[in-house]
């Protein structure tokens, strides 16, 4: 086929190298081009030859562009491209773009494109940003963006949550906002989500908005109603997890929930972990059966709500991320035995991440001088943050240490472990007169140095 239409493509185009060998190609400068066309009166020759050399299309990819439009009159078509180029978009960008959407060329450019442009660079869209948005869904510059953007700011949505929904799901520009969008918003509404919650809901989760609504979403919500007994529970378990409606509820959640009754889980605690991290349900029913067997073996309670903790956070991390958390626990020098005992008494602690691990196991063992022992007995600690409650702590009881003011059997754990309003009152208000300074070092504005003697745990 290639082969009958370069024979009938005119002499210099049929033997023309390409442009990007030659360095014909415009640049992203504003220098205005020429019209692109040969002197050929044959329409598709024309409309090749432009394709090739202003868009900078290879003589393939012109050929089968070719087929989608006919380039009579190259004005329209340079006017398209000079739009694009003052916008920031590169040569590069506009070759991909026209390759998968040739007919933008003949796109109507003052009540179409321009305005478009204009109103996704005021939603934050512009140069890389808006060429990397624009090839994945290039439909969106001939839509009717300014109705569905106007659809989504009456709906309550921030232009940045538009921005987001926009960076997330360029496809929604092609639907019709009213006919799609419109009823899958009021049924949103009507399980009782504001219009706040549920641009907040969509914003993260914008897929929800091209699932069906008679096949999907009210199937889906059904279903979690018995599972979950309430429209209250349903609610809840919706503001945990955004994406849990885009999920096959019966053929991943029933299975799952099966799972742990076999167990003998009670229902009371299945329902817990659905409304703490609904999103441990929704793991492939094998990997899923893999966490449930690892927690029973470690010798969690199915009664108790640390069994639910600990299936949170075995569920929400690859295999792989877990041996990395326990490798840096071991850096420190906790045994296997000692890291499962500090788990078993605090599940959470293996939800932070790896650097903030060793961050506080560092300054644990270096600044405070605990031991692996300590520090397994007192898993909670590693919940708490270092920079806000931790180090300036420190700072204080460093105070009061040289000031005589508290002594060997003060429990450091005690001192991490109190709220911030008890810690104030007890400790900052308490001392403030005799130790003006009390105010700065709890602001974290005193360095921590180190005490003067081990403070008991």
């Amino acid at each position: 086929m290639l082969r009958l239409l370069c024979i009938k493509l005119p002499q210099e185009v049929r033997h023309r190298a390409s442009p990007l060998s030659r360095g014909n190609l415009f640049s992203t400068s504003s220098r205005k081009p020429n019209s692109g066309l040969s002197n050929s009166k044959d329409p598709r020759a024309l409309t090749v030859s432009f394709l090739q050399n202003s868009c900078g299309l290879s003589v393939e990819s012109a050929i089968s562009a070719s087929k989608k439009l006919n380039i009579g009159n190259a004005e329209n078509p340079n006017s398209v491209l000079d739009l694009l180029r003052t916008h920031g978009l590169t040569q590069t960008h506009i070759r991909n773009l026209i390759s998968s959407r040739p007919i933008l060329l003949l796109a109507d450019l003052g009540s179409t494109l321009k305005p478009n442009i204009e109103l996704f660079e005021s939603l934050g869209f512009s140069g890389p940003s808006l060429s990397k948005m624009l090839s994945k869904e290039p439909r969106m510059l001939e839509s009717d963006a300014y109705t569905t953007v106007k659809f989504f700011r009456e709906h309550g949505f921030s232009d940045e949550q538009i921005s987001t929904l926009t960076t997330k799901r360029p496809t929604l520009y092609t639907f019709n906002a009213q006919k799609i969008f419109k009823p899958k918003l009021e049924f949103l509404k009507s399980l009782g989500l504001s219009d706040s919650e549920i641009a907040k809901l969509l914003s993260a989760e914008p897929y929800i908005l091209e699932r069906s609504l008679e096949n999907h979403l009210i199937p889906c919500v059904q279903e979690l109603r018995q599972i979950l007994d309430t429209n209250e529970n349903v609610l809840k378990a919706m503001k945990a997890c955004y994406w849990l409606i885009e999920y096959d509820v019966e053929k991943v959640l029933r299975p799952n929930i099966s799972m742990l009754m076999k167990h003998g889980v009670p229902r009371a605690m299945v329902l817990k972990i659905f409304l703490i991290q609904p999103k441990a349900l929704l793991l492939r029913s094998h990997r899923f059966s893999e966490v449930v067997s690892e927690v029973m073996k470690l010798g969690f309670d199915p009664n108790n709500i640390l069994f639910v903790l600990a299936i949170r956070s075995m569920a929400v991390m690859s295999k792989t991320l877990w041996e990395q958390k326990l490798e840096a626990y071991r850096s420190f020098g906790l045994t296997k035995d000692e890291i499962y005992s500090a788990f078993k008494r605090q599940p959470m602690c293996m939800i932070s991440s790896e650097m903030k691990i060793k961050k506080l196991l560092g300054f644990f063992v270096s600044k405070l001088k605990m031991t692996p022992s300590m520090i397994s007995k007192n898993p909670n600690l590693l919940l708490l943050s270092l920079e806000k409650r931790i180090i300036p702590r420190c700072s204080v009881l460093q105070l009061l240490m040289l000031k005589g003011l508290i002594g060997e059997n003060t429990s450091i754990v005690n001192m991490f472990r109190m709220s911030e309003q008890k810690f104030v009152d007890k400790v900052v208000s308490k001392y403030q007169n005799e130790v003006p300074d009390i105010i700065r070092a709890h602001q974290g504005k005193i360095e921590f140095e180190g005490f003067l003697f081990d403070l008991k745990m």
